[in-house]
């Protein structure tokens, strides 16, 4: 949602949902259901440089493919301490995987595309010493010594931002860190154990406020809104749910209702008043909700905020199954977006989350 450091999403959440009919919130990308093919690693001494692309090179076939370029969503750390997507244009490789990891590195090639506030997760001269995708969807990412020199506050951050930048990809479920060839059980510095691997289904942003008891709960992430300056972008948060609660749809949207916790610098549009009206129906990878007329932003008869809609579609398309969102209030689907659109079709979610074109 920005434009080489400088962004325009507060007006673009207007005009963009002009494109929200069925196809996604923020535009499509068919190129991340590809991943760096299985393969052998590599390590390397200090000076060299590992290939990991796979064909032939060479030529103007060469020259042209550096031209082009291609979406990615890169996890990185604003200034409130969250790690959230934000989708650049990288060039076009066959690496993919070995490439997303390069751009989390502080004083990398992500430099020139950072949004203001945000910084890069990874240490300064870290070195990316190859990739390996294993047949059951884990991915294997093998770092340079340099990987350790991190403060102790932002170890789960890395890991978080690793894990939900390489899950992109459909076909990578699960990730495995090594440092200079040898697998990791545990973080370096503050000891997360990492053993098994981790996955999205281990959080993001990890908000336990109020909760005494972790062992009765479950996790459910949604989507709050943060500003910097005039500009939005939606903050992934993991909420632990109590396990009476056996819809996690119900729980997301109770959530989303409930707000951010106080001081963290996220927004909500919710009326704190919202309820759904019967449970939610779900049918072919559609969920239909029916809320009371405090779901409206405004004043404004049947006009929903872009915000709420964007933050339930993003929140529910989380959860697996689900692939867009159909809202109703007291049984009517007579709802208008901010631009005067009727909100007539299920909004699916985006192959990309804070890009410029929705």
């Amino acid at each position: 949602m920005f434009h080489r450091g400088t962004w325009k999403l507060a007006a673009s959440v207007v005009t963009s949902l002009l494109l929200l009919s069925g196809c996604g919130l923020f535009g499509k990308d068919e190129a991340v259901k590809e991943i760096d093919p299985p393969q052998d690693v590599s390590y390397l001494k200090d000076g060299q440089s590992l290939q990991e692309t796979t064909g032939k090179q060479g030529g103007e076939k060469d020259e042209k493919k550096a031209t082009e370029t291609v979406k990615r969503e890169l996890y990185l750390i604003d200034k409130n301490g969250f790690v959230v997507p934000q989708t650049v244009e990288l060039p076009k490789t066959d690496a993919v995987a070995k490439q997303v990891l390069e751009y989390l590195v502080e004083d990398g090639p992500v430099s020139e595309l950072l949004p203001n506030g945000f910084r890069a997760v990874l240490p300064a001269d870290t070195r990316v010493l190859g990739v390996k995708l294993e047949k059951d969807g884990t991915i294997i990412a093998d770092f340079s010594p340099e990987f350790a020199n991190y403060k102790p506050e932002d170890e789960k951050r890395i890991l978080q931002a690793i894990t939900w930048t390489l899950t992109q990809f459909d076909n990578v479920k699960r990730v495995k860190i090594r440092i200079n060839g040898y697998d990791q059980d545990v973080m370096p510095v503050n000891k997360t154990p990492i053993q098994d691997g981790v996955s999205r289904a281990d959080g993001i942003n990890i908000d336990a406020k109020g909760v005494a008891d972790i062992t009765n709960t479950h996790p459910v992430t949604v989507y709050f809104v943060a500003q910097q300056g005039n500009d939005t972008y939606y903050v992934p948060v993991t909420r632990r749910v109590s396990n009476k609660e056996k819809d996690d749809i119900v729980a997301a949207v109770n959530e989303l209702i409930k707000g951010p916790s106080y001081g963290s610098g996220l927004i909500s549009e919710f009326q704190p008043d919202t309820q759904l009206v019967g449970k939610p129906k779900y049918e072919d990878g559609k969920v239909t909700l029916n809320f009371n007329e405090s779901i409206y932003g405004s004043n404004k008869k049947n006009v929903i905020s872009d915000h709420v809609l964007n933050s339930l579609v993003l929140s529910l398309t989380e959860q697996k199954g689900i692939e867009s969102v159909s809202i109703m209030v007291n049984g009517k689907a007579n709802l208008v977006r901010e631009d005067g659109k009727p909100l007539s079709e299920p909004v699916a979610r985006p192959e990309k989350v804070n890009t410029e074109s929705f």
